[in-house]
């Protein structure tokens, strides 16, 4: 029987369909893999912004989890909107007591609406028990600088940010340029061993929603898949164009969701 590699994401739900929990299944499913699902916030969004944030208790999530692990033999973790103290402690619990490997991070801190998703002080719970579990963690611009709790300028400064944060990892960082100013957009790969690696692509003329979600997820299938950090770190870069390229505007927002149907592989 034909099998395909399990990759669990342990994120929020996007009521509107275009980042979080549904951006990540999409993603998973594109890229050849089954996709298992930890749901650690609802939100009520759409494509004008977040209007409301619940979080289900901690002892559910952790259900979730503990089914999901006793059943499944997960191959990838993809984390994102986790939000609180308590739910990061859960997450990192289980992810430590289950000996997870392949756990890429995506430290979602702030919507692309601008609206904050996480309790500041949940920066330092992130920081110290999810950060050296991370095997790739993706932060955008803002996000490392929430990391680092300094800002970050352009050209060497964002070399200077990825080798100050990839020791807090267990394998990498890959540093998103989408923030940083100019038309040619620099992705930039650091190893906890000082390996670098870089891709350029040209701005794209929308603004794109679930774009971070899909890019860690599109990591976690390539590792799930067997390729090596760097490898599927260039996998994830290159679905993630292809899927800009397609994107669409579902909602009468401004924002445009990435098309994982575009991005698949030939």
């Amino acid at each position: 029987m034909h099998t395909r590699p399990v990759v669990l994401t342990i994120a929020g739900s996007d009521s509107g369909g275009g980042a979080g929990i549904q951006a990540d299944l999409k993603t998973f499913l594109a890229l050849g893999c089954h996709g298992l699902s930890a749901i650690a916030a609802l939100t009520a969004q759409n494509t004008r912004g977040v209007t409301a944030i619940h979080r289900p208790p901690p002892r559910f999530l952790r259900a979730q989890l503990d089914a999901l692990f006793d059943d499944f033999d997960i191959q990838a973790v993809k984390i994102g909107m986790l939000g609180s103290v308590p739910v990061i402690e859960t997450v990192a619990a289980v992810l430590a007591a289950r000996q997870a490997r392949r756990i890429v991070l995506d430290p979602v801190m702030i919507a692309t609406s601008g609206a904050r998703l996480s309790e500041r002080r949940a920066l330092s719970a992130l920081r110290e028990q999810l950060l050296p579990l991370a095997d790739v963690l993706t932060p955008n611009l803002p996000e490392a600088e929430t990391l680092l709790g300094r800002t970050i300028g352009p050209g060497q400064d964002a070399l200077a940010a990825a080798a100050e944060l990839a020791p807090w990892t267990r394998g990498g960082i890959l540093l998103k340029g989408g923030h940083l100013p100019g038309d040619d957009l620099v992705d930039l790969y650091r190893q906890r061993d000082g390996d670098i690696a870089t891709w350029h692509h040209p701005r794209l003329p929308l603004a794109g929603h679930g774009t971070g979600c899909m890019l860690a997820s599109a990591v976690a299938a390539g590792l799930a898949h067997g390729l090596d950090d760097k490898a599927a770190v260039d996998q994830a870069i290159r679905f993630l164009q292809q899927a800009l390229k397609g994107a669409y505007q579902p909602g009468k927002g401004p924002l445009s969701v990435p098309d994982a149907l575009a991005g698949m592989p030939a």
